[in-house]
């Protein structure tokens, strides 16, 4: 079987490194705080500008996507699911870390050592921007693994997502839809998927 991951979100709890971070930054910067902890991206959780989302990200995303821990057990249950001969693919939308760099190849390398140091297994790792949907196709993806609601919502209509639980993706309910709420649930659910 073939199975993708997703990083933010899924690897990591992009989440509550937004609300984390977001809400010292906001409160030292501007004494303002959270105010839809349900919405998916911090210029949303609280109401900021373009200017200031950037500002936020220009400071934070380097030590976000060199240091922040993969979720606890994600390389331990992806590692089980390699043994158990399926095929990783991680699919992610993390491109570019700057203007300056429109090739992406910076983030690329950043991805792939934090990948390492986390012990996270992979066979192919495909950098996209836009619908996810296309990319599972083109791979032959059995199973996604997620938290966009948009991408969820997209792939679901063609093959299964296991949705990892966050606040702003509870309406993502459906068919091909299988909510979980941490690595080892992944697991149990792929296992009574197969």
């Amino acid at each position: 079987m073939t199975i993708g991951i997703d990083i933010d979100g899924v690897l990591t709890d992009l989440e509550q490194f937004q609300l984390d971070y977001g809400s010292k930054y906001m409160w030292e910067n501007f004494q303002k705080g959270i105010l839809h902890p349900e919405k998916p991206e911090i210029d949303e959780i609280f109401e900021i500008s373009d200017e200031v989302y950037y500002d936020f990200w220009k400071k934070h995303l380097l030590d976000y996507a060199k240091n922040y821990p993969a979720r606890t057990y994600a390389g331990e249950v992806i590692q089980k699911l390699k043994e158990e001969g399926n095929t990783i693919i991680i699919i992610t939308a993390r491109y570019s870390m700057t203007p300056d760099d429109p090739t992406g190849e910076e983030m690329h390398n950043i991805v792939k050592l934090w990948l390492k140091e986390n012990k996270i297994p992979y066979d192919n790792i495909i950098f996209v921007t836009g619908d996810k949907l296309e990319t599972c196709f083109k791979n032959n993806v059995d199973i996604m693994i997620e938290d966009s609601t948009k991408n969820i919502q997209s792939i679901s209509t063609k093959i299964p997502v296991i949705c990892m639980d966050a606040r702003y993706n509870k309406d993502c309910i459906g068919e091909n839809i299988i909510r979980c709420y941490s690595w080892y649930d992944i697991y149990e659910k792929i296992q009574k998927w197969k």
